[in-house]
């Protein structure tokens, strides 16, 4: 089979051209939620909009919309419950999101819809219809539209809040922004690697350059393309092992993850031990 087949197919094209669209917003805002200590909340914002997501279905609304709300009901929620108990917030967030995702669990297997779980779950990029292309493109260039103007404000709000809130920011109207950008990436790549594996695609980019680099401006150039050329080989590759397409990708962004944390220049494996 010709090493060029895979761009014979429209299907793969477009899969390719989705797939780096989606890695780079991703992993754009993974450098914000590594630097945030946010990783668990990206895990609880994917798995709460199920039921977002079913309801929208029975209720005729774009998927997109009851995913983009349910993600923020839970974010919302995890805050809420956190400044008003004494329990901490990773525990918080355990909780609102296994409840969430138990709840749209049960209202799938209880109506029945024509939509495919499998595709909810593990997504579906080379298969994805026009109106989700659209639909992918339009949520992933409203949240660049966002992050890129307010960068360094979600900077100083991630790094030290404290200090964010002493110089006059709104450390909450920032806190509620960062979280509407978190759902509305976890909505713009529920199509093309579903709600399972988006995680790594919220946490990867961010670890690996984070082992190459102690800037945040090369960080976020770093986390980009190492995620979009992740998105890219997996989609390639799994055209000729007939694998899952959004496993594949999330398979070579932990490969990209292992090669920095072995031969990273400063903080890789074999450099901190020559310099022990």
């Amino acid at each position: 089979m010709s090493l060029l087949a895979p761009f014979q197919y429209s299907f793969m094209t477009e899969a390719l051209l989705v797939g780096a669209l989606v890695g780079a917003v991703c992993a754009v805002l993974s450098c914000y939620l590594v630097l945030k200590g946010w990783s668990l909340m990206g895990d609880a914002v994917s798995h709460a909009v199920l039921p977002g997501v079913v309801g929208a279905y029975l209720l005729g609304l774009p998927l997109a919309v009851g995913a983009f709300v349910s993600g923020l009901f839970c974010a919302a929620a995890t805050g809420w419950i956190k400044s008003n108990t004494r329990i901490k917030e990773d525990t918080v967030m355990g909780i609102v999101f296994t409840g969430l995702f138990a709840f749209g669990l049960v209202l799938f297997t209880k109506v029945e819809t024509e939509a495919h779980l499998n595709h909810i779950l593990f997504g579906n990029i080379l298969g994805i219809e026009r109106a989700d292309l659209i639909q992918t493109v339009i949520a992933c260039a409203l949240t660049l539209l966002v992050i890129l103007p307010m960068r360094k404000d979600l900077l100083l709000f991630c790094f030290d809040t404290a200090h964010a809130r002493a110089i006059g920011l709104n450390t909450q109207a920032l806190y509620y922004v960062l979280l509407s950008l978190l759902a509305a990436t976890i909505v713009a790549s529920l199509q093309a690697v579903g709600i399972i594996l988006v995680v790594a695609m919220l946490i990867t980019p961010g670890c690996t350059a984070r082992l190459l680099t102690d800037r945040f401006d090369r960080m976020l150039l770093i986390a980009a393309g190492s995620s979009v050329l992740a998105s890219c080989l997996g989609v390639y590759v799994s055209f000729f092992v007939n694998g899952s397409t959004g496993a594949c990708i999330v398979l070579a962004q932990s490969l990209l993850f292992a090669l920095a944390f072995i031969f990273g220049p400063k903080h890789g494996l074999i450099a901190t031990r020559r310099a022990a």
